[in-house]
């Protein structure tokens, strides 16, 4: 049954959701205010330096010339305690007097991990944690995936005919998918901070890597390997050292989310390495055959107690193609650690 504080929650999660692709490496927020005369404010993460939901919701009670006092929050992250970029989002609240406050999430940064909530409810506020969790535990995975590990959030696309090929014995593969599916690719990349690809990949089919199809900014480039001088994908980053070491050195950087976008050879290292957190693979309706280019080069499992097995997140259709996302079984099973966020950037390198 959905309840009136479940109708107000699903509202912020859609005011965080058009936010998405500006508040890197700060989270997309989202918060709804209801005041005690009924009226309803809105207000999203701006882009880095900017305003927290929470503050950009009441400002925009303020404007209206709205009372605050006794008024309910809803937002889905904890608000902050900290003084950083901005000032705590949790001692506005406080200062406007306003009565409740409900979280989806506590935040697990350092900076915050509780505080937010604890000025809260010291000052008096009622405080409830946990309504619709889930959805915003998906929504904001990336940003709470770097936060416990560090690392961004690598999602690994592959597009392939329905045999499981991703390019013909010639090694052509332009375009196995159609139109719908190729935007559903460019929204994806306008998702993330970065996209890697192999330096064969470039050599062989010479790819931007942009967002030419969708709104949003294209990620950072970096190929693994060398680049020609003359390569559409410049300027990117040319990276020679381990894959490891690149997740360190990137979400050191404040990259939240990693687009792993090829070939074969790349994908199967991220893959066997188990630095895959989902894997979005697109299927088309046709059939390449034996001797087409497999999903990923290398062996793979010697036997079917090898087998690496996933979590079936997500099915849709994309024109004449099919989606499927799936996590890897293991996904949440990385030793957490403590990372500090007021030394990343803020802003993304442009394409």
């Amino acid at each position: 049954m959905t309840t009136p504080d479940d109708t107000r929650m699903r509202q912020a999660i859609g005011v965080a959701s058009r936010v998405r692709r500006r508040t890197s490496p700060n989270p997309w927020v989202g918060c709804v205010i209801e005041c005690a005369d009924g009226r309803v404010f809105e207000g999203a993460t701006e882009p880095p330096g900017g305003r927290h939901a929470e503050i950009v919701a009441l400002h925009a009670a303020r404007d209206a010339g709205a009372d605050t006092r006794g008024a309910s929050v809803f937002t889905t992250l904890e608000p902050c305690s900290h003084h950083g970029r901005t000032g705590p989002c949790a001692e506005a609240l406080i200062e406007a007097g306003v009565a409740r406050v409900l979280s989806a999430l506590e935040d697990p940064d350092t900076n915050v991990a509780g505080g937010g909530h604890a000025m809260l409810r010291a000052a008096g506020v009622s405080v409830d944690v946990g309504c619709l969790a889930d959805e915003v535990r998906e929504q904001l995975r990336p940003y709470l995936h770097h936060r416990r590990t560090g690392r961004p959030f690598v999602v690994s696309k592959i597009a392939a005919s329905i045999d499981g090929r991703t390019a013909a014995a010639d090694g052509s593969s332009r375009w196995i998918t159609g139109d719908a599916a190729r935007t559903a690719v460019h929204a994806l990349r306008a998702d993330s901070d970065a996209i890697v690809v192999g330096a064969g990949t470039v050599r062989a089919d010479d790819p931007e890597l942009t967002t030419r199809l969708v709104e949003g900014p294209s990620p950072r480039r970096i190929v693994l390997g060398s680049a020609p001088a003359d390569a559409r994908v410049r300027p990117c980053l040319e990276w020679t050292d381990s894959l490891e070491s690149l997740l360190d050195h990137l979400g050191a950087e404040g990259v939240l989310q990693l687009m792993v976008e090829g070939g074969a050879t790349v994908a199967a290292s991220f893959h066997e390495a188990g630095l895959v957190d989902r894997h979005v693979i697109h299927l088309a309706p046709a059939f390449l055959g034996a001797s087409g280019r497999p999903m990923f080069a290398g062996p793979g499992a010697a036997t079917i107690d090898d087998i690496r097995r996933g979590r079936l997140v997500s099915t849709r259709v994309l024109g004449d193609d099919i989606e499927v996302v799936i996590d890897p079984v293991t996904t949440d099973n990385i030793p957490t650690t403590n990372i500090p966020t007021t030394n990343f950037p803020t802003t993304k390198e442009q394409a």
